[in-house]
C-alpha cells in the first residue's frame, strides 16, 4: 500500500463490469438510454440520493458495488476524486506512480489521497494499482484490448472516454460530487481552492492564457469538477446523448460544441477553472499553478520525461525560502520531448 491514506478499513475492492454486447457502443448506449429515461430524480435544488435513484428498477447493476464504496471514498461533502488508467501507466516508473506523488508532495494535497478512486480498465491495471494504493476499481472492458486506448483517437480510446463519462453520470446519480483529472496530471496545489461553489461543473480550458474565457475557448476534459445537481445530471445525460449528434467525436469535443446549448437551456453554471496549466499552454508559474497536465503530447516516455522534470522542478522550488522563491529561484524545464513529439519546436 502507498502512504497518504487510511489503511485501516479502506481495502481494494474488486468490482466487475461487463458489457454483455459485442459491440461496446451498443452496450453503452443502451445503458445511457435507460439511465436518462428511467432514473428517479430528486425535487430541484437537493442533489440525488441512493433512495433517489434506487427508486428505479435495475439501475443498481450497471455499475454493481459502486454505491457502496463512494462512501468509503469520498469526502464529507460526498465529493470523490478519480482517475482512471491501464495496466501500461501502472507500471514501476510510469504515470500512476508520478501521480500519486504529486500529491505527496504537493501542497495541500496529501490528505487528498484518501478521497482518490484509481479506476482501471483492465486486470492488470487493477493489479498494479492495488500495490500502490489503497481505492480501485476494475471496471472491465470485455473484448476489448484496452492497451490500445493509450492511443489518442483509436476505437479503444474512443470508448474509454465515452464510458468514463457513463461512469461520471452514475456518480452524480447517486448524490455525490466528482473531481476528475487525467492521471498525466502532476498536482502542485489543492484544486478545489479555486473552484466555484456556485458552479455545476468547473473546467479547465485549452490555450487559456490567450483566451480565458469559457465560451470562447475549448474544453479540456481531463480536469474538471461536477456538483450532484438536477443540471448536472441532465448535462451529463444530454452529453451522453450527444454523441449520436457528433459521429466520430469524442467527449470533450461533443462538450465543446453542446456548451452554449447547456447552459441556455438546461441554466447549467459552467465555468472556467483558473490557475491550471498544461504542455499545450505551458506556464512557468510555479507560484501560483495548482496542476500541470502533460497534454499536447504523443508518446507514454515523453509523458513520463517531461512530468518527471515538471516534479523536480517544483521539489527544487518548494525547497527554497520565500525570498529565494521570490528571486525566481528555480528555471522551469520547458516539456520538450512532449512538444517534439507534436512537430513543435
Amino acid at each position: 500500500m502507498g502512504s497518504g491514506g487510511k489503511q485501516g478499513g479502506h481495502l481494494p475492492t474488486a468490482l466487475l463490469f461487463f458489457l454483455a454486447s459485442d459491440r461496446l457502443g451498443e452496450g453503452l448506449s443502451s445503458i445511457s438510454s435507460s439511465w436518462g429515461n428511467g432514473t428517479v430524480l430528486p425535487p430541484a435544488g437537493r442533489p440525488a440520493r441512493d433512495a433517489d435513484v434506487y427508486a428505479a428498477q435495475g439501475q443498481e447493476a450497471e455499475f454493481p458495488g459502486l454505491a457502496e464504496l463512494l462512501p468509503r471514498v469520498a469526502t464529507e461533502d460526498r465529493t470523490v476524486i478519480f482517475s482512471s488508467v491501464t495496466e501500461l501507466w501502472t507500471r514501476p516508473n510510469s504515470l500512476l506512480g508520478i501521480f500519486l506523488d504529486g500529491f505527496r508532495n504537493g501542497e495541500d494535497t496529501a490528505q487528498l489521497l484518501e478521497h482518490l478512486l484509481v479506476v482501471a480498465v483492465d486486470a492488470g491495471g487493477f493489479d498494479g494499482c492495488k500495490a500502490v494504493h489503497p481505492h480501485c476499481y476494475l471496471l472491465e472492458v470485455k473484448n476489448m484490448d484496452m492497451s490500445n486506448a493509450r492511443s489518442f483517437g483509436s476505437r479503444e480510446y474512443m470508448e474509454l472516454v465515452w464510458l468514463k463519462l457513463s461512469f461520471q453520470q452514475r456518480i452524480l446519480e447517486l448524490g455525490y460530487n466528482f473531481l476528475y483529472t487525467d492521471t498525466d496530471i502532476l498536482w502542485l496545489r489543492n484544486p478545489f481552492r479555486h473552484i466555484s461553489v456556485y458552479a455545476d461543473m468547473s473546467c479547465s480550458l485549452d490555450n487559456s492564457r490567450d483566451k480565458p474565457v469559457l465560451l470562447d475557448n475549448e474544453i479540456n476534459c481531463g480536469f474538471y469538477y461536477m456538483k450532484s445537481t438536477r443540471r448536472s445530471v441532465e448535462v451529463v445525460r444530454r452529453w451522453v446523448a450527444g454523441r449520436a449528434r457528433f459521429p466520430g467525436e469524442n467527449e470533450q469535443v461533443v462538450l465543446s460544441k453542446m456548451k452554449r446549448e447547456l447552459m441556455g437551456e438546461v441554466g447549467a453554471r459552467i465555468e472556467a477553472l483558473g490557475d491550471v496549466s498544461g504542455f499545450c499552454d505551458f506556464q512557468r508559474h510555479l507560484d501560483r499553478v495548482c496542476t500541470v497536465h502533460a497534454n499536447c503530447c504523443m508518446g507514454l516516455e515523453n509523458k513520463v520525461r517531461d512530468l518527471s522534470n515538471v516534479a523536480a522542478d517544483w521539489k527544487n522550488y518548494t525547497s527554497l525560502t520565500p525570498e529565494q522563491r521570490d528571486k525566481g529561484g528555480v528555471k522551469v524545464t520547458p516539456p520538450r520531448s512532449c512538444w517534439k513529439s507534436m512537430g513543435w519546436s
